[in-house]
């Protein structure tokens, strides 16, 4: 409710937001939008997007030059001359407000966003800075010393690789127009599956045994996540956080990997294909996809001599590419899975975040671990800290 209400009454005022977020204070969000709306949505004017802002993801480095062109883009504005137009709305993440990356960043673009709202920042600031945090804290307090009208909570022992189905994931997605309550249904659907479907049917379980044997009994140390859509690297990339942060500890833990087929099949498949094997190879492939299929089309230039494929379309060239690369890799003793997605929308992502969540803390269990905390992560903070001179 609350979620959706500041969502849907901020949309109309602004131009754009910025999600500040490091990990999965971030990668959630932008698994969801770079699967779900259109690849080129920030370029698009405002009825081409349904009246949904642009968003923006930083706080998740701390690279000048990309904060400076951030900067720079939300200075411009949109496309219209409206108030709406030059305003825009920060989302900050952060349990504890203590990430160093997060802080700077929301330092600097709360200067920004209280300098271009001038003699209206009283006015607007408590309304356009949304925070998502822990029940005190550096943030909580700023938060409150700012006046924001909404702080949402960041439920605790949740830990932001496990957070993209709390206000974590859901507020940029609301944002964005995206359909929460079916993400949230996917979800519970995985739920009952887990509990109720018996092992040889049950895909957490499946999963979890594929992989975690290979890794234990045939060496299969590096695990691919081959999304055959570009739209699903995004996944892919949280994936690799969520694997990487909660099993990767005590000497144990595989390395996750993810690739982008078929673009890496040109990169890195020679070295997948014929050098060391020590990978597994999930497959994440695509049904149905949201637009019709595209022809190869026939054409009097044939010097390309694709004429012979002109009724093809690309879903074609797709499936062909899919079962070409399992047959090679097989051939060579490289272990495949396949993961098969009906469509991408929602309730899909809200099914496979939740299976991979499941089957990452299985598998922790399983390696004698625990998956939730993540001690050398804190190290590299405390280093940073002190090489700024921190105490």
């Amino acid at each position: 409710g609350r979620i959706f209400k500041v969502a849907n009454t901020l949309v109309k005022d602004i131009d754009a937001v910025v999600v500040l977020g490091i990990g999965g204070s971030y990668m959630g969000a932008r698994a969801m939008m770079d699967a779900c709306c259109n690849p080129y949505h920030n370029e698009l004017r405002r009825a081409g997007r349904g009246s949904k802002p642009r968003m923006y993801f930083e706080g998740n480095n701390v690279d000048n030059d990309a904060s400076q062109a951030l900067l720079s883009r939300l200075a411009e504005g949109g496309y219209g001359d409206s108030n709406a137009e030059q305003r825009h709305a920060i989302v900050v993440i952060s349990k504890s407000g203590g990430t160093l990356e997060t802080a700077v960043a929301f330092r600097q673009f709360f200067a920004a966003l209280k300098s271009s709202l001038g003699a209206e920042a009283d006015q607007w600031l408590p309304k356009l800075v949304i925070p998502a945090t822990g029940e005190g804290g550096k943030l909580h307090d700023l938060a409150t010393a700012i006046g924001c009208e909404e702080i949402f909570s960041v439920p605790d022992g949740v830990g932001g690789r496990f957070s993209v189905l709390s206000p974590v994931g859901l507020l940029p997605a609301a944002f964005l127009g995206l359909d929460c309550m079916k993400l949230l249904e996917g979800a519970v659907a995985m739920n009952k599956h887990f509990e109720t479907a018996p092992p040889e049917s049950n895909v957490v379980l499946q999963y979890v045994a594929v992989n975690h044997l290979l890794a234990q009994h045939r060496d299969k140390t590096t695990r691919v996540m081959s999304v055959w859509s570009k739209e699903l690297e995004a996944v892919g990339l949280w994936y690799d956080q969520l694997l990487a942060e909660s099993n990767g500890k005590d000497g144990k833990g595989v390395t996750p990997l993810t690739t982008v087929n078929t673009r890496d099949l040109h990169s890195r498949h020679q070295q997948h294909q014929q050098g060391l094997n020590d990978k597994v190879f999930n497959n994440v492939i695509v049904e149905k996809y949201r637009t019709d299929p595209l022809e190869v089309g026939r054409s009097e230039l044939n010097q390309d001599g694709l004429n012979d494929i002109a009724e093809k379309d690309l879903t074609d060239v797709m499936a062909a590419a899919i079962k070409g690369t399992n047959d090679a890799l097989h051939a060579d003793g490289r272990p495949t899975t396949d993961i098969i997605l009906p469509t991408i929308d929602t309730h899909v992502l809200g099914q496979l975040f939740q299976m991979l969540m499941i089957a990452t803390v299985i598998e922790g269990r399983l390696l004698g671990i625990n998956p939730y905390g993540q001690p050398g992560v804190e190290q590299y903070k405390k280093n940073m800290s002190k090489n700024l001179g921190r105490s």
